[in-house]
C-alpha cells in the first residue's frame, strides 16, 4: 500500500512526538485534514494540525492517568490528506480513502483537522470494518442541520451527515449546549443527548462494542479553550475529559478525532497544548 499512501498524504513538514513516518510495526495512524472551508464564523482550522504537531514536543509522552507511555507503543504520523480547494465534498472523500488506507495497513486511524465537516468521511470508512460501530461527540453544537448556508456537508451539519454512514445509528451526544430548537428537539426524543453526570453511566453498557470518538474542542470552554473558531460559554475543562477517559480505558476505541482548533486565535498558544494533550489521550488509548 506504499504508493496508495504517496498518493494520499503530504509528509512535509512537523510530525507528532515519537511517531515513525512508516507504519509497519505501528499500531495507531495519525493524519492531519488542514480544511476550513466551510467555516461559517472564524476560519483558521486549517492550521489546527500543524499547531498540534509542533507543541507536541512540550508534552511530556507519559500519561499519569492511563499510567501508559507514549514510548512504550508504535504509532505513525502519516502527514496531511491531500485535499482538493473549495467545496467540502470532494475533501470528505479524500478523508475516506486516507482512512481506508489507515485501516488496510492495520492501524487505528487517529485524525486530527480542520473543521468537523470531515468526520463523516472517517466514520464511514471505519463503519466499513464494524457495522456495529458507536459514535460518541464532544462538541459544544448538536451539528445536526441538514444543510448550512447552502452546503450539505458543513461543519454544521457534521453529525447529521455521520448518521448518513452509520449503519448502527448509535451516537451519544455528550452535553451539547447551543444548537436550533428543532435540533434541541431530536436530541431529546432520539435520546442521544447524554448529560455529563450521566456519561459514564451511558457509556457503561456499550463496553465491547467498537466505538468512534469525535472530538470538537469547543466542547470546552472557551476560558481554557479559545483557539476555536465558534467558541460557546458554559463549556467543560480538563477534569471532564478525564471523567471520559476513565470509562473509554474499558472501551474498544477503534478511531478518533480532534477538530476544530484554530491556533491563531490564541496567541498564548494554550488552546494547541490541550489539543495535543487530547491526542496523546486518544493515541495511547488506540494503541
Amino acid at each position: 500500500m506504499t504508493d496508495d499512501r504517496n498518493n494520499l498524504f503530504d509528509q512535509e513538514g512537523a510530525i507528532f512526538m515519537g511517531a515513525r513516518r512508516e507504519p509497519k510495526g505501528c499500531q495507531v495512524g495519525l493524519f492531519g485534514v488542514p480544511y476550513d472551508g466551510t467555516t461559517s464564523f472564524r476560519p483558521g482550522t486549517r492550521f489546527g494540525p500543524a499547531a498540534v504537531r509542533e507543541v507536541s514536543t512540550g508534552l511530556e509522552s507519559y500519561c499519569p492517568q492511563l499510567d501508559r507511555d507514549l514510548e512504550a507503543m508504535a504509532y505513525a504520523d502519516l502527514g496531511a490528506v491531500e485535499i482538493p480547494i473549495g467545496a467540502p465534498e470532494p475533501v470528505v472523500d479524500a478523508v475516506k480513502k486516507a482512512t481506508a488506507c489507515v485501516l488496510s495497513e492495520g492501524l487505528k486511524p487517529l485524525m486530527l483537522g480542520g473543521e468537523h465537516s470531515i468526520t463523516s468521511g472517517a466514520v464511514a470508512a471505519v463503519a466499513a470494518h464494524h457495522a456495529d460501530l458507536v459514535m460518541v461527540q464532544l462538541d459544544a453544537h448538536a451539528d445536526l442541520r441538514d444543510e448550512w448556508l447552502g452546503a450539505q456537508h458543513s461543519h454544521a451539519c457534521a453529525m447529521r451527515r455521520c448518521l448518513d454512514v452509520l449503519p448502527s445509528q448509535m451516537l451519544l451526544q455528550i452535553a451539547i449546549r447551543s444548537g436550533t430548537k428543532q435540533e434541541f428537539s431530536e436530541l431529546n426524543t432520539s435520546g442521544r443527548l447524554t448529560p455529563i453526570k450521566e456519561m459514564a453511566q451511558r457509556l457503561h453498557p456499550l463496553r465491547g462494542k467498537p466505538l468512534y470518538l469525535t472530538v470538537d474542542l469547543d466542547w470546552f470552554d472557551p476560558a481554557v479553550m479559545p483557539g476555536t473558531g465558534t467558541p460557546e460559554p458554559g463549556g467543560f475543562l480538563w477534569q471532564h475529559f478525564a471523567e471520559l477517559i476513565e470509562e473509554l480505558k474499558h472501551h474498544n476505541l477503534v478511531g478518533a478525532d480532534v477538530v476544530e482548533l484554530a491556533p491563531q486565535l490564541d496567541p498564548s498558544g494554550i488552546s494547541s497544548v490541550l489539543a495535543a494533550k487530547v491526542t496523546r489521550s486518544l493515541l495511547l488509548l488506540l494503541g
